[in-house]
């Protein structure tokens, strides 16, 4: 049994981590780390509950820890798990600077601990669909590459962190890029320059609410969008080839039911992360009739059991340091280019 310490209780560990953890077989979510409110109890009465992060690592027995509070505690509590001796998922973004995160790879590799960064959109069914697609040259040569959230909420929460001017990394370009930037890394691996506009589009909003970027290969162009008033939404993944084009609507089920349902009340049977027919996206090959792709089986489970089989079994994690470091090159390289109004290369200095 795999025993999990969780540090934070907010949002992503409430919805994205200790629900998604208690679901894998051989895990057990055995404390969270919660250090002034009672949620934590009320919802997990079963579980332990800490309030310091000496009180959490006291039991030897826990390992790895999750670490999915504020980004500007990311490097604190993670660098803290690795000196002692845990192995480590933190929650994206991974630091809110690339010398932070450098230092944490180096540690990590240096103790002999394993180091991940929470990418659970990997297992998206939409994601898993577009990867299948891709690698199997339905598309002929992918020369055009769309990925998007769009969302409509017209008031800033004046109250959330994520929302401050003055908090390090928050805007929707650190919450929601590292998710559409990891994803096309995957894909498509590095690109040869990225431009990038961080926006602001509600009159209420202190720090951007919305995005564009870009990622140019030689023959590709990868767009990378987040809107903020989206009442419509438009094509969350589109992809345009030599022999044909992609085309899906709607975004994957499974957040919204871990951020909506009771914490024991979830069903993972054997229809999780379906999605219904009028989802499936639309594949258009060149002289044939356009036909529905059923979407495939999206499941979050998938990140806690690799960390699972990565302690267990030796396999390695499927997000792995460099692929975390490389993520976040692309997401300053975004922020550069922002600030900048220009365009930068891949091998930019960043921050």
């Amino acid at each position: 049994m795999v025993r999990v310490g969780l540090i934070g209780f907010g949002l992503a560990g409430q919805a994205f981590h200790a629900p998604v953890i208690r679901g894998v077989a051989g895990m057990e979510l055995a404390c969270i780390l919660e250090r002034h409110t009672s949620t934590a109890k009320e919802r997990y009465p079963q579980v332990r509950i800490a309030r310091t992060l000496d009180e959490l690592l006291s039991d030897k027995t826990i390992n790895p820890c999750v670490v999915a509070t504020p980004n500007d505690s990311h490097f604190s509590y993670t660098k803290a798990c690795l000196e002692a001796g845990r192995h480590v998922v933190v929650d994206k973004p991974f630091t809110p600077t690339m010398a932070e995160a450098e230092q944490l790879v180096h540690l990590a590799a240096e103790r002999g601990r394993l180091l991940t960064v929470y990418q659970d959109r990997r297992y998206d069914g939409a994601f898993h669909t577009v990867k299948k697609l891709v690698a199997s040259g339905t598309l002929g040569t992918v020369i055009e590459y769309e990925a998007r959230f769009d969302r409509f909420r017209l008031q800033a929460k004046p109250n959330a962190w994520r929302e401050k001017a003055d908090f390090p990394a928050a805007g929707v370009l650190w919450d929601l890029g590292p998710h559409l930037i990891d994803g096309a890394l995957v894909l498509f691996g590095e690109p040869e320059t990225i431009y990038a506009s961080a926006l602001r589009q509600r009159e209420t909003s202190q720090v951007d609410d919305a995005f564009d970027v870009i990622m140019q290969y030689p023959h590709l162009r990868a767009t990378l969008r987040a809107r903020i008033i989206a009442y419509a939404p438009g094509p969350h993944l589109l992809l345009h080839g030599t022999e044909g084009s992609f085309i899906k609507y709607g975004m994957d089920p499974q957040e919204e039911i871990l951020r909506n349902n009771p914490p024991d009340g979830l069903d993972w049977g054997a229809h999780w992360g379906e999605e219904p027919e009028e989802l499936w996206g639309t594949l258009s090959r060149v002289n044939e009739k356009p036909r529905k792709v059923r979407t495939e089986r999206g499941d979050y489970r998938g990140f806690y059991a690799n960390v699972r089989d990565a302690i267990e079994k030796g396999s390695g994690f499927e997000v792995t340091p460099e692929q975390a470091l490389r993520t976040m090159r692309a997401l300053l390289l975004a922020h550069k280019s922002s600030r900048e109004a220009r365009v930068v290369r891949w091998n930019e200095a960043v921050e």
